[in-house]
């Protein structure tokens, strides 16, 4: 063998020797220490606890469904709670408005057939004109013969200009001509009581029957008015109460 082929074959065991050498990487030492036992065990053990992971969040799941089916129980019960009681308080409104109305309509089918009745509290020393103005008034009252009153009202105000009957006069024609229906003439009477006679015992009644023809005539801003002027006036009258009544309603 020449010298020169015999360095190179020995350049070339050395070589393959140190590449024989060279450690493996510690992964495929691991891997190669393993047997196929060893690594089916590791992936059913890997296996079972992912299982285990999922059981675990579907148990989860289903407690967190669970709950929100029960929130979704109570609220539709408060829900079905709270609709029975606003149900029942719209019927005690209605109730309440029905039975209101009753006792409106009542008490204007009443007045329709009996002027309203006050306290008179002015007093006049002349004896005819006392005499006439009560002559007048049991026309009314006693024997009622209201379309006979209203003349015998209109004479007695030509007769006795100056009266302390005068307010009641006119009060009481405001009232026979609401009765046959005459909102203007009864309108005349009642605006003279209210504008003319502040001190008058008859004026929260004016006040009420004129802001009613009012509202009745289509001046709703202006009955208004008139029927909260009247509730801040008298406050504690009974007309002040209708009118809080009929303000309710417009």
């Amino acid at each position: 063998m020449k010298p020169n082929t015999i360095l190179a074959a020995f350049l070339l065991m050395s070589g393959s020797a140190q590449v024989w050498a060279a450690p493996a990487p510690v992964s495929e030492a691991a891997n190669s220490n393993q047997t196929l036992e060893e690594r089916v065990s590791q992936l059913e053990s890997m296996m079972r606890t992912r299982n285990l992971l999922q059981a675990e969040l579907q148990q989860q799941l289903n407690l967190l469904q669970e709950e929100v089916s029960q929130v979704r129980g109570v609220t539709e019960e408060q829900s079905y709670k709270l609709e029975k009681v606003l149900q029942r308080q719209r019927e005690l409104y209605q109730e309440i408005e029905n039975r209101v109305s009753q006792a409106y309509d009542q008490s204007r089918t009443t007045a329709a057939a009996t002027p309203d009745v006050t306290p008179e509290q002015a007093f006049s020393s002349n004896l005819s004109e006392n005499e006439a103005y009560d002559r007048t008034v049991n026309m009314i009252m006693k024997d009622k013969r209201y379309d006979a009153a209203i003349p015998e009202f209109q004479s007695f105000l030509q007769q006795y200009p100056n009266s302390v009957y005068v307010p009641n006069a006119h009060y009481w024609l405001g009232q026979l001509f609401l009765i046959k229906s005459d909102d203007g003439k009864a309108k005349s009477h009642f605006a003279t009581v209210v504008d003319n006679f502040p001190e008058s015992n008859k004026r929260p009644e004016a006040m009420l029957k004129l802001g009613t023809i009012i509202h009745k005539q289509g001046q709703a801003a202006e009955a208004k008015t008139l029927l909260n002027k009247l509730i801040k006036e008298y406050p504690s009258t009974t007309p002040a109460k209708l009118a809080t009544e009929r303000l309710a309603k417009m």
